[in-house]
């Protein structure tokens, strides 16, 4: 076994796994072999975007006859730090820098450690924690009665909710997304008994702002409802309901570009407004960046989403001012906003933003979408701190969402475990708590298909169209996804459930993702799955913040334990086409396991492509 001089996933070397507090004491200890006889070990630390700095480790004694420990005892200001170790000998000097999975090396150079250190008076909303979340696609999910007016007559309306959406180009050779199925805000309404038997504590609306496309990512009007969905009164009527139902309502904040069919841009002259597009004296025009020739920044290089000058004082009052559009909708019921590409969104926004929102309710939500390690991302320019505090309360957690469907594809457990570990040790606890864990959206593929045909959505929409499980196939997806989702409900964070994802819904990417919910046609199997899930959650208080603890990850199977003051689960995840027996430790023998609601021997039996989860309650 190779010697191991320092690991920073063991508190023998660092008294506190993860990351800390600014302010807060940290122990490091290096544990070097006696023959070397070393006299000195130092930390070298890299404050990010600042000059590193060294510190000696101290002798504190012996481990054994043969190694001694040297330490060191430091507090942090907030910052992401990056660090590795220095050592010198009658023989010459030498490094430590991270191997893999936390463990450190002798070695002449390498990768070195990441310490996120946040704000001491970082919190997040203690309402989430523990709870799930279950987005919606608007204009997809249920029609409700009652009339809908002022719809522009430039809309295609499909005449069947089982129609599929419009994939394929006009004969001008674009997709413009203006067919729409009907889905509105009463409809919502109308199913959130539904909603709640699936023990749901939040709803994430996609878009519901007035746009000129059924996905309403192109915003024509921050102040209106869509005209299709409702109106404002509609939308305060949903949030109260929901309240009965013990259930929040979230929005999509889509701030770094809107529609060029807007009030704001008004290129295409809907609308009788000064528009930046039309307009050099109008009030929206330093809301976007013009070329001397004319042409603008556009979202991607996309013609119709002119991009956002999200630094402008203008525009960061409009939207976080104290009459702004983000209070405007929090009045009016909603408790949060999910801000879209958050990761293209200037600081200075997200800083405004944040404390426009958290000064009329501490407990609102704030989530950016962010695509990677959100410790550590890199964008707009420079390192982001959308977890040190101040600015975002979690992000979308598509870190684990990318380990939980490599894993039930490929079974890869020791790649599983590195990417959740990893994420843990990054992210503040606060932060890791409220991490929206998701595994299919809007913007991927529908679980159910990805876990079988990975990629799809990056494949040609006319081949994408042809993609249905049926079969045997259809059955195994079923079983991947149902192990998927038990991962999902039980790692830190809370899981958010696609709308339809629970009635076997199937599809590749966009448009395929986002068909009509299929009403009295749902996988009657899955929805109760998703039922007693649901309940099994909600059921579990080590699931609001307990500990993660890996246990192992080898041949195709996971184990892990969450714990609580007087609570701890076992769980465990199988990817081998066969049944195994699985020897448990003490603690859980002869217990409850859940899923199943049977009694545990000194073994449990888990099916191919199967789950256990594993119930003890101790004494603290």
């Amino acid at each position: 076994m190779q010697f191991v001089p320092f690991n920073s996933r063991d508190i023998k070397h660092k008294s506190k796994f993860g990351s800390i507090a600014s302010n807060e004491s940290l122990r490091l200890c290096v544990l070097m072999p006696r023959s070397f006889s070393c006299n000195r070990v130092t930390l070298v630390c890299h404050p990010d975007g600042k000059e590193h700095f060294c510190k000696d480790l101290f002798w504190c004694g012996m481990n054994g006859e043969n190694e001694e420990w040297w330490d060191i005892t430091l507090s942090l200001e907030t910052g992401l730090y990056f660090y590795h170790f220095t050592y010198e000998t009658p023989f010459g000097t030498g490094n430590i820098f991270l191997r893999s999975s936390g463990c450190g090396e002798f070695a002449p150079d390498g990768k070195e450690w990441q310490l996120t250190v946040f704000d001491e008076s970082y919190k997040t909303p203690d309402w989430i924690k523990g709870g799930i979340m279950y987005q919606i696609f608007p204009d997809r999910f249920n029609i409700g009665k009652g009339d809908i007016k002022n719809v522009p007559n430039d809309r295609i309306i499909h005449q069947s909710t089982k129609e599929e959406p419009v994939w394929q180009p006009n004969e001008h050779g674009k997709i413009l997304n203006n067919d729409y199925f009907g889905g509105n805000l009463k409809g919502i309404e109308e199913k959130l008994p539904y909603i709640a038997s699936l023990g749901v504590s939040v709803i994430y609306l996609n878009p519901i702002f007035e746009a000129h496309s059924n996905h309403r990512y192109n915003t024509a009007d921050y102040s209106k409802i869509d005209p299709l969905l409702g109106s404002e009164k509609d939308f305060r009527a949903l949030c109260r309901s929901a309240e009965k139902h013990n259930i929040k309502i979230i929005l999509d904040g889509v701030f770094s570009h809107t529609g060029s069919d807007s009030i704001y841009f008004n290129r295409e002259q809907r609308y009788n407004s000064a528009g930046a597009f039309n307009s050099e004296a109008g009030p929206y025009k330093d809301w976007f960046t013009f070329e001397a020739d004319g042409k603008y920044k556009s979202w991607w290089g996309i013609d119709t989403l002119p991009e956002t000058n999200e630094e402008n004082d203008s525009f960061i009052e409009y939207v976080a001012g104290k009459n702004g559009i983000a209070k405007k909708w929090l009045d009016a019921g909603a408790y949060g906003y999910r801000l879209d590409v958050a990761d293209e969104l200037p600081d200075k926004f997200i800083d405004a933003f944040t404390k426009a929102v958290k000064s009329i309710n501490g407990d609102y939500l704030v989530i950016g979408e962010v695509w990677e390690d959100a410790s550590n991302k890199f964008s707009h320019g420079g390192r982001r701190r959308y977890l040190l505090g101040e600015q975002l309360d979690s992000v979308m957690n598509y870190p684990f969402a990318n380990a939980i469907l490599t894993f039930v594809r490929y079974g890869v457990a020791e790649n599983f475990m590195e990417s959740v570990v990893s994420i843990c040790e990054n992210y503040p606890k606060c932060a890791l708590d409220c991490m929206m864990n998701h595994i299919g959206t809007h913007d991927t593929a529908r679980v159910l298909t990805s876990v079988i045909f990975d990629e799809i959505e990056h494949k040609p929409r006319n081949i994408q169209a042809t993609y249905k499980l049926t079969g045997s196939d259809y059955e195994k997806a079923k079983a991947l996804l149902k192990t998927a989702s038990v991962l999902q409900y039980t790692l830190p964070g809370f899981p958010s459930l696609y709308y339809g994802d629970e009635a076997g819904m199937q599809g590749g990417g966009d448009p395929f993702n986002r068909g009509f919910f299929p009403w009295g046609e749902e996988d009657k199997d899955l929805l109760e799955w998703y039922q007693a899930l649901g309940k099994i959650r909600n059921s579990l208080s080590c699931l609001k913040d307990g500990i993660f603890k890996p246990y192992s990850a080898m041949l195709s199977c996971v184990a892990y334990t969450r714990e609580s003051e007087n609570e701890k689960i076992f769980v465990i995840a199988n990817m081998n086409p066969h049944e195994i027996d699985y020897y448990l430790p003490e603690e859980f023998k002869y217990k409850n396991e859940l899923l199943t609601d049977t009694v545990t021997s000194d073994f449990v039996k888990i099916k191919p492509y199967g789950t256990a989860i594993i119930k003890s309650v101790f004494s603290s």
